[in-house]
């Protein structure tokens, strides 16, 4: 089980967009990654081919998952991760002791 999840609302705690809060869209294990809405835009230059034109995109880039805590629903701060067992599993829990939830999309 993961700490940051898909459909996560995190915020940034380091680095030029330090402060802002998006939504996790993928999750990048490999690269201990995750790609967030609206952080950190790059701007990626596309040839043209016969399918489609080229021009410059803007797109949202992998950010290191040491740089993202989660926002804890009940205090709506970012907070660490514990987990707990609950029945047969594992839930996540913030520091205020509200679990955080699933969601997955």
């Amino acid at each position: 089980m993961q700490r940051v999840s898909v459909g996560d609302i995190v915020q940034v705690i380091s680095g030029n967009d330090k402060g802002k809060r998006g939504k996790v869209t993928r999750l990048l294990k490999d690269r201990d990654a995750v790609i967030v809405e609206g952080i950190r835009r790059v701007k990626r230059h596309l040839k043209a081919t016969p399918q489609r034109g080229g021009g410059i995109l803007e797109v949202e880039a992998p950010i290191a998952l040491s740089k993202v805590m989660p926002i804890d629903p009940t205090t709506d701060k970012p907070t660490r991760v514990s987990f707990k067992k609950k029945g047969e599993g594992k839930v996540r829990v913030g520091k205020s002791g509200a679990e955080l939830p699933e969601t997955r999309q």
